[in-house]
């Protein structure tokens, strides 16, 4: 069986090359509140949005957002979101990229509006052309392309039929890639998959299946027996169909595999065939078996369907799903993506429910701690704690703790009745947290005076108030690892 549980943590050593067709989303987020007068359409009172590389480049996002390295490849036009992409990429440090300009394209990009209370997209606007690339700038991509794959461990064809992968540039890739030995992941786009024939894995949904087959591949036998098909047609070593709700199947050389999707509430499904495809090439390219690959994508997501906008994960939460707590309601306790937060928030609120908050490193959970959480969850309705990342906690305490990883220590912490939600930040103080929290009771142990703690300002601004609670005497975690290291710990 894979060991998950290691390997995971060697994400940040892998590389991964992408090539396709790159795309610039914007969200609009507001409120709708009522009906146009000139036209029955909602009108939307635009509060924010959010710019960010989207197509093939959402693919790159995920990658490295577990820490994996992406070289990637791509085309734009000599316009105004041509050099927005541009700058976008550059602030991502794991991307190292080359763009292709060509100023007889227009850059891809859309604009999606969205109601923020509902989380329900209102309209979605394009601006595109959506043609292949000339031969100057099909020659410069393959180049780039080509020039990158002995740096790769794996390569992603992420193929948006826009024009950035022609039948040339793709046949030069699988091609170069096969001769060094390097799995190629595609993710596949129009009925004529042949351009795709050598390639290791195609990731199709089971509409494009069914499109590319001419099957109907609605039950799990059709899907198995089209899959099979493609798979025999394209010499390909293993097709994965994404089936949404109904989770993945997996067709190659040996029995099917059907894994159930785990049961999470939806927001927003935008870029999850992204997030499937970051993740099988990266545990490819570690060397992972193909079904390992699909249980760990699987995982993927189920976290990003359960975000915003086009999402990405992190390795935390990656393992936190993939290797869960001992009962899905801690698991679901865990949040490590800030932006989860405020859905939990916004709900409690909406309840009119009284929120508090506490903080510290929860290391070696003892009795003090027990009775500091159970004080604290009594003085509110619902109790968010801030723990202590590992590098944090190294900061604050000294090399050689945390004595569990932040993992643990959520896991441990959500499993008791008086934690609501665990929320892991990277600050040495929650001073940022809390902010977003906004809670109405602040709690800390009576080692504290009032003017100590953290936050007080900002609790007491907002009309809240800070509990201090008596410790238990004779508990302290610092003790519990002193006497754990002295001459008689073995």
């Amino acid at each position: 069986m894979y060991d998950f549980d290691k390997h995971l943590s060697e994400l940040a050593g892998q590389t991964v090359l992408v090539v396709g067709d790159l795309m610039l989303d914007e969200f609009v987020y507001g409120e709708v509140s009522r009906i146009s007068p000139e036209a029955p359409t909602p009108v939307i009172a635009c509060k924010r949005s959010e710019l960010m590389v989207g197509g093939a480049g959402n693919v790159a996002r995920n990658l490295v957002a577990l820490g994996t390295r992406c070289i990637f490849v791509g085309v734009v036009g000599d316009d105004d979101a041509g050099r927005a992409l541009t700058e976008a990429l550059r602030t991502h440090p794991l991307i190292a990229f080359e763009l292709v300009v060509d100023g007889e394209r227009q850059t891809t990009r859309k604009v999606r509006f969205v109601s923020e209370h509902h989380s329900t997209h209102l309209l979605r606007a394009d601006w595109e052309v959506a043609r292949p690339l000339g031969g100057a700038a099909e020659d410069t991509l393959i180049a780039h392309a080509l020039a990158a794959i002995p740096r790769a461990g794996a390569v992603v064809l992420s193929d948006y039929a826009k024009g950035a992968l022609t039948p040339r540039v793709v046949r030069a890739i699988i091609d170069a890639a096969n001769a060094l030995n390097k799995p190629v992941v595609v993710d596949p786009k129009g009925r004529d998959y042949s351009i795709y024939r050598g390639a290791t894995m195609i990731t199709p949904n089971r509409q494009e299946l069914a499109e590319a087959t001419h099957t109907g591949a609605k039950t799990d036998d059709e899907i198995v027996s089209a899959a099979a098909d493609l798979r025999d047609a394209m010499e390909a070593e293993a097709v994965l169909v994404t089936r949404s709700e109904a989770g993945m199947t997996l067709v190659g050389e040996g029995a099917p595999v059907h894994v159930p999707a785990y049961p999470v509430r939806v927001r927003d499904v935008s870029g999850a065939g992204d997030t499937v495809v970051a993740v099988v090439s990266a545990m490819l390219a570690m060397g992972a078996d193909h079904e390992s690959a699909m249980r760990a994508a699987n995982a993927a997501a189920a976290v990003v369907v359960g975000k915003r906008g086009t999402a990405t994960l992190t390795v935390a939460e990656l393992r936190s799903r993939i290797l869960p707590a001992a009962s899905l309601a801690p698991e679901e306790k865990i949040v490590f993506d800030w932006a989860l937060l405020e859905d939990h928030l916004a709900d409690w609120r909406k309840q009119g429910l009284r929120v508090g908050f506490t903080n510290g490193c929860f290391d070696l959970l003892h009795p003090g701690h027990v009775r500091l959480l159970a004080a604290a969850r009594a003085a509110c309705d619902r109790l968010v704690l801030g723990l202590n990342s590992d590098a944090s906690v190294t900061r604050l305490k000294g090399e050689g703790r945390p004595v569990q990883p932040a993992q643990a220590r959520a896991e441990v912490l959500a499993a008791l009745e008086a934690v609501d939600l665990v929320v892991v930040f990277e600050e040495d103080t929650p001073e940022n947290l809390i902010r977003r929290v906004k809670p109405t009771v602040l709690v800390k142990g009576g080692d504290y005076t009032r003017e100590q703690v953290v936050g007080r300002e900002i609790v007491e601004a907002l009309g809240g108030e800070v509990v201090l609670i008596d410790l238990v005497p004779g508990h302290s975690t610092t003790s519990i690892v002193e006497r754990s290291r002295g001459p008689h710990s073995g």
